[in-house]
């Protein structure tokens, strides 16, 4: 088995076993930078939010991090999933592959979104492999996919290595479920591949209006809240974004240096993105679990490579022009209580043919709800036929 350490193989069709595997030197150098963490004073009288992530709260989180976290009981949980190392234009990656019992089940593809990886869709997999073959992927760039090995990884060109993917498994027909950014690529693998793709179901979906007044005529009161959830995100929740689609490579040093800025920076979006009724992160999301998903990416020193993501997105005219309207038969998973997306915008954009609505949740419904999201995936694509 392979050792998460190792460079990637030269650029074949091969696959390969991967077993997660992290030296112990690596631990004991996150217990060792973690112990030496120079925290930030804060700002006298403000314990909330409203800044980032208050001091009190993070220096708990790294202090369990480093005395409580059981990072070999998470390998353990992880390994229990068959995983795999390809290589496809050039990049290493990663994914993990569960066959059903029933040998003529639907071939399902889940895709992560930022700041998730596949972590997230651990709970799910065994539900899932009832009714499918799963094949849970690593975004490029992130996690045991590695850093990226060039640029240019934007939607596009991710969207066709998972298309390649797919077919190097043997699957010539196959469902598409993604969350967040992974709805994005789930999307365009849809636009890429209508004859291999049978269905995308998304959640967390992001659905931006036109100019058009119209657009804005007769939302429910529902939709009102959404849209003003998504101009409040867009012009308050996107510092991120800018940074982070402007200069990866100047936040990669900090992250890729201080465990606890990596552990501030990640657990920050769960606590935005999650369910607004739960105070804290891990009461939205096991503790561990998210731990164990920010270990990943300090494991893998991919917090740059990640965020570099976010650039390519940004300096791709192709992702934000115009697109022809998604032909695959496409079902979203609102989460009422955190989600922006209105359904006229996204039937606008894709072929919505289911559109189920939760009240409760967030964007990490795998983690937060996995029931839930289980159910909706289990009887969309039974619906196909």
């Amino acid at each position: 088995m392979e050792n998460s350490s190792k460079t990637a193989a030269p650029a074949d069709a091969s696959v390969r076993p991967f077993l997660v595997d992290i030296p112990q030197a690596d631990l004991d150098d996150l217990r060792d930078r973690l112990a030496r963490t120079r925290w930030s004073t804060g700002v006298q009288g403000v314990e909330d939010w409203s800044r980032g992530v208050p001091s009190g709260y993070l220096q708990d989180l790294a202090a369990y991090w480093a005395d409580g976290f059981d990072w070999r009981g998470a390998e353990k949980r992880l390994n229990a999933l068959p995983q795999y190392l390809t290589v496809i234009d050039g990049q290493d990656i990663h994914f993990a592959h569960v066959r059903s019992a029933d040998p003529d089940a639907t071939p399902l593809l889940l895709i992560h979104d930022w700041p998730g990886s596949f972590v997230q869709f651990v709970d799910v997999v065994t539900p899932l492999s009832r009714d499918f073959h799963v094949v849970v992927t690593s975004t490029p760039g992130v996690g045991f996919s590695g850093p990226l090995t060039s640029t240019g990884w934007n939607t596009g060109r991710i969207a066709g290595a998972f298309t390649e993917l797919m077919s190097r498994l043997g699957y010539g027909r196959y469902g598409v479920q993604g969350n967040g950014g992974g709805a994005w690529i789930a999307g365009e693998m849809g636009r890429i591949a209508p004859d291999r793709v049978i269905g995308v179901h998304v959640n967390g979906l992001v659905t931006f209006p036109s100019d058009d007044p119209a657009d804005f005529a007769g939302l429910t009161g529902s939709e009102q809240t959404r849209l003003e959830r998504l101009q409040h995100f867009r012009d308050d929740k996107m510092g991120f974004n800018a940074i982070q689609s402007t200069r990866p490579e100047t936040l990669a040093y900090g992250l890729n240096d201080s465990p606890v800025g990596q552990l501030a920076w990640i657990v920050e979006k769960f606590k935005e993105w999650t369910d607004p009724a739960k105070e804290l992160p891990e009461d939205a999301v096991d503790r561990d679990t998210l731990l164990t998903n920010v270990s990943v990416y300090w494991f893998t020193a991919t917090a740059g490579s990640s965020a570099h993501l976010y650039y390519e997105m940004a300096h791709d005219p192709s992702a934000w022009a115009p697109k022809e309207r998604g032909t695959v038969p496409t079902a979203v998973a609102v989460a009422l209580p955190s989600d922006v997306a209105i359904r006229r915008f996204a039937e606008r954009d894709h072929h919505v043919v289911r559109w189920t609505e939760f009240d409760r949740g967030g964007n990490f419904l795998s983690l937060e709800q996995p029931g839930l999201l289980v159910a909706d995936v289990q009887e969309f694509f039974a619906g196909l036929g």
